[in-house]
Formats: C-alpha cells, structure tokens, sequence
C-alpha cells in the first residue's frame, strides 16, 4: 500500500475533471515504479499499489477507485483490462496491450462499448521535442527510418520473462521496443503503416523469441521506411531513433539526446532545436520518467492519448511482420 496524497495545486486541476480520482497500480515492477511516481508528481491518489500478492478483485470493488494501471506481464493484460472495464473502471495498460491481435481486438471492443477511459502506455509520445516534431511541416513525407538499440539481452546468460512466448507473446524484441518505435513515426508523420516486410533473427542459441529484427515499411500516400530494432547491440542501452525525410525538409531525434529536435535543410544551415517548453524550464533536460508524467496529464486532463485501438494497431503491425518473416514476402496490415 502507499499512502494517499490528496493536496498540491496539481490536485486542483485533475479535481476540475473529476472530483476525485483514485487510483490502483498493479504490477510493481519497473514499469509499475514509473506509474506510481508519475501519478504522485500530478498529486493523483494512489489507494494501493501491489503486484501477485495483492488482492485484484478487492480493488476492483471498491467504489472509491476508478483507474487501474496494468504494468505487468504481457499474459495477464487481457484478463485484468477485461475485468477492470466489466467493473467500470479506466484502464491503463503497459504496451503492448496483449499477446495476439484477437486479444487486444476484444479489448478495444469492450472499451468502446464501455465508453471508459482506455488508454495504452505509449510514454515516448509524450517527450517534448516528438510532441514538436509533429507539428513541423516537411512537406511530402518521402522517407522514415530509424532504430531502437539496447543490449540486456546480448549475453547467453541473459533472460526475463519476456523470452517465454507464453508469457511475451509470439514477438518479443517487435512487440516490445519494436511497437514504441512503429507507434511514435506514425504519430510523429500521421501517416499509418500500410505493409511490411521483415527478417527477424536470433542470435543467442535457446531462444524462442527473434533478438533483432530489421523491417521494410511502406507506409500511406507512398512513404517508405525502415526500422531496425535490437536487444543484442552491445552499449546501446535504451537508444531510440528517427529520422523524417519530407520534400522541404528532415528532422531527426534521438533518446539519447532528448532536448535536441534536429532540423535538416539543402539550402540554408542544418538546426539544432533545444526544447523551449514542457514540465521543466528550458536547459533542465526532460528524461524517461517525465514522459509517463506527460502522458498520464494527457489521460487524466481529458488531452489526446494512445487508446487501446492504438495498442491494437500495433499489434497488426506485429502480426503482418511475423507472417512476412515466415514467409519471406512483404505483407499488408490488416485493419
């Protein structure tokens, strides 16, 4: 359990919205961590926080709580978000929102017919220069290409929970970081991934889940792409990348750099934008955590969010790439 917090001027203005919001997260774990933290920073009330040992049914009948945050093991999203919804609660879920497109299918379903809050934890949406470089105007959009590195599951040693299909699901480094990086080019551009085509890999011997994955895109109005993502690249510990080639102009950015938006040009001086808004002053660097702060404003101050059909868009994405790496041809997504 943590302890209730109900003051601050950012409780004034969630009150504005709702008179009161109470919360439960499930799952303690990192991502779990990250939750609580961000609700604490917008003074939103976190009645428990509790993972196996806690009592998921008794939360959900507690009249008092009317968010859920579901950050644990892709296996038990479906069951927990379907429960919360029947009970009348707002979910939040950890992407991805399950393991198999019929999962998150029936999971947007019932959040539509529910008409509750459904949001799926795409975070890295909301740092300050990937909210900038959406509104840039770069013309046609011709190409879009980048990479998500890290490198905790480069040795033979090296395991998790998410290495079990049973767990993970059928794509581990895709559905992963893989549906961060395909979630945040097709907010950034607006335009929605039309077909892929993909070779995955594995690399450490024993495995069941691809270690890498290097995937063709085209993408809607005729854009091509190309994302290679990987948790074998040795020193890349969490370094994603992207760069929008349009007819006016290019932009790229970088995790690792995260206050920088880089603006490209042919015909006068290239750019370096710093960040010039967001929670933080200009010259205090705005990190992973603060996305989670950024993104549950979002959900909880009734601004634009990742909803779980966004979660199941990306799960389409994973499903055309699986069948393309099987059967070595591009493949459309399905809708």
């Amino acid at each position: 359990m943590v302890d209730r917090d109900e003051g601050g001027p950012a409780a004034a203005l969630v009150r504005l919205y709702r008179p009161r919001v109470a919360t439960v997260v499930v799952g303690t774990g990192f991502a779990g961590a990250l939750h609580v933290e961000a609700l604490r920073r917008l003074d939103i009330e976190v009645a428990a926080a509790f993972g196996s040992s806690g009592n998921f049914e008794a939360a959900l009948a507690d009249p008092d709580v009317n968010f859920v945050h579901l950050a644990t093991p892709n296996h038990l999203h479906l069951g927990q978000a379907r429960a919360a919804l029947t009970a009348g609660k707002n979910v939040v879920c950890e992407k991805p929102l399950a393991r198999t497109s019929e999962e998150t299918a029936e999971l947007v379903r019932l959040a539509r017919e529910s008409g509750l809050v459904a949001a799926t934890c795409f975070n890295l949406r909301f740092y300050p220069q990937c909210q900038e470089a959406r509104t840039r105007d770069l013309g046609e959009v011709r190409h879009v290409h980048g990479s998500y590195l890290q490198d905790w599951l480069a040795l033979p040693d090296d395991t998790n929970w998410r290495v079990d299909p049973e767990l993970g699901g059928e794509l581990r480094v895709v559905g992963d970081i893989g549906s961060h990086w395909l979630d945040l080019v097709q907010f950034v551009t607006g335009l929605r991934i039309e077909s892929v085509c993909a070779d995955l890999v594995t690399f450490v011997p024993g495995r069941r889940t691809e270690d890498a994955a290097n995937v063709l895109i085209r993408f809607e109005g005729g854009a091509r792409g190309s994302m290679v993502i990987s948790q074998v690249s040795q020193g890349r510990k969490n370094a994603l990348s992207f760069q929008v080639d349009g007819s006016r102009g290019s932009l790229a950015w970088s995790s690792e750099r995260p206050d920088d938006l880089w603006l490209g040009h042919r015909e006068r001086a290239d750019e370096v934008l710093p960040r010039g808004r967001g929670y933080l002053p200009p010259g205090h660097i705005e990190g992973y955590a603060d996305t989670f702060r950024h993104c549950f404003e979002a959900i909880y101050g009734g601004g634009e969010y990742p909803t779980f059909a966004d979660g199941h868009a990306a799960t389409l994405i994973g499903d055309a790439i699986a069948e393309s790496h099987r059967e070595r041809r591009w493949v459309v997504v399905g809708s």
